[in-house]
């Protein structure tokens, strides 16, 4: 029989300003340490570097992780012109460098390649899988290898700032995927200078917002209380993106057995919703003639 597992059964989502120097998984290990949560995971990795939303899903809320990960994101980041590093970000040894700077205008009429529909070539240190290996881990082996390229919607990139001739700052809106790293990469090559990232932040995630977040210092404060309850949002605030039907009563057991049950709301057929009773979600799953034929279920009694 297996062990039970130690810990509040807390579900929910508590919002954290990601510092950098850190992983996510080392914060989510953090928060789960903190409030004595018994299951804790996140949505979306970020880079060590990088600061901002890291959205940590708390017990029955990590079935809706994917969600989250789907959802459009918001970064901005600065990009170091007239060098490239073998990290494509400023950790990484610069293996190329040019005295060429393009102007504003130059570098506002290079971003429109890279928006909407695009092809993505991931950076070689990430934790894309090569033969079931990491690429990382490749990288640093020194292996010649090659990633294939890989979709990405990027709904809006906008120059926000250039605070000198080898700096500029921009802010991107992207999908599921998305590797700013790259884009600074691809923006630099571009422009016929090369490129890298120096600083990253995201700034928002779905119905997550950075200005809404904690820090690794009050969490450490409050640690271990309960004062940091009040900060947990909602399991719902996972499904935000998802349309709503209401369950009945009577379709709860059924739903919460795995089993399709009677929804009523405005759901096209073969759509993907969740089902909510007295403003509590009890399902996820596809609608289907009046029904929903539930994927993923919620128990938190």
């Amino acid at each position: 029989m297996a062990r039970k597992r130690k810990g509040r059964d807390l579900h929910g989502w508590l919002v954290v300003d990601k510092p950098a120097g850190i992983t996510s998984t080392s914060v989510v290990n953090k928060v789960r340490w903190a409030l004595d949560a018994k299951k804790a995971g996140h949505a979306g990795t970020l880079d060590p570097e990088a600061t901002g939303v890291l959205a940590v899903a708390l017990g029955e809320a990590t079935k809706t992780v994917p969600y989250i990960t789907d959802a459009l994101k918001a970064y901005t980041f600065t990009v170091r012109l007239g060098q490239k590093t073998n990290t494509d970000d400023a950790e990484g040894e610069v293996i190329a460098s040019s005295d060429t700077r393009p102007t504003d205008d130059e570098i506002k009429a290079a971003l429109g390649q890279f928006v909407g529909d695009i092809m993505q070539i991931p950076p070689a240190f990430s934790a894309v899988k090569i033969d079931g290996e990491r690429a990382y881990k490749r990288a640093r082996d020194g292996e010649d290898f090659e990633i294939a390229a890989r979709p990405l919607w990027v709904e809006e990139l906008l120059l926000i700032d250039r605070p000198d001739p080898d700096h500029v700052t921009l802010e991107m809106t992207c999908g599921k995927g998305g590797y700013v790293r790259a884009i600074a990469r691809d923006l630099g090559e571009a422009l016929g200078c090369h490129g890298h990232v120096r600083d990253l932040r995201r700034i928002w995630s779905g119905p997550f917002d950075a200005a809404d977040g904690i820090g690794l210092d009050q969490l450490n404060e409050h640690a271990k209380t309960t004062n940091l309850d009040h900060l947990i949002r909602p399991l719902e605030d996972g499904l935000d993106d998802l349309p709503r039907v209401h369950c009945p009563e009577a379709s709860i057991v059924k739903l919460r057995n795995g089993n399709a049950a009677l929804v009523m709301g405005d759901v096209d057929y073969g759509e993907d919703c969740w089902a909510d009773h007295n403003g509590q979600a009890i399902a996820v799953g596809t609608f289907k003639s009046g029904e929903l034929h539930p994927t993923r279920v919620f128990v938190r009694d």
